[in-house]
């Protein structure tokens, strides 16, 4: 038995071989689509973009995140950071009306999609709400997913800035 043990446990010498590819964790892949105008669905009553496809590989068990641009906001000393707000968000209409309307998405493992829902007819929305909309679009591996990030986590993680994300139009 010991004899057979040391056969088994010695090791052998040769070339290292080649070196390989760079290794660690895909954290997540960012795009943003601009959505210019949606289309208006009098059935459901619901207003809805064109489908964007993403411009890399999606798995069907990664977790794709929406966030909406809401703007800029002054952090001091003259500079200004991004707010993104995730999706779904309602929008309450503070009139005593009690309507509201809320963005949201679909998607697949191929493409997604933008809409807009509400419990008024949506052709009577303000412009504003429905025009050259922002959205950020985040694909994470189930495994980071599960820490549920915000886009600022998801951005440290693959060491990006919002200067280097794909935009779609």
């Amino acid at each position: 038995i010991a004899t057979a043990a040391s056969i088994m446990l010695t090791s052998c010498k040769g070339d290292p071989g080649p070196p390989g590819e760079p290794g660690g964790m895909v954290y997540a892949q960012v795009f943003e689509a601009n959505v210019g105008s949606y289309s208006y669905d009098a059935t459901f009553n619901q207003l809805y973009s064109n489908f964007y496809s993403f411009p890399f590989t999606v798995y069907e068990s990664d977790v794709v995140l929406a966030y909406r641009y809401e703007g800029q906001d002054d952090i001091g000393n003259g500079e200004t950071a991004d707010i993104w707000t995730q999706l779904p968000q309602n929008i309450f209409y503070n009139d005593g009306t009690g309507d509201f309307f809320q963005y949201n998405f679909n998607h697949t493992f191929i493409d997604v999609q933008f809409t807009i829902e509400g419990n008024f007819p949506l052709t009577n929305i303000d412009p504003v709400h429905a025009t050259n909309q922002i959205f950020r679009i985040a694909v994470v591996p189930a495994d980071f997913a599960r820490t549920n990030p915000s886009m600022d986590d998801i951005l440290e993680a693959m060491e990006m800035s919002d200067h280097t994300i794909e935009i779609l139009e």
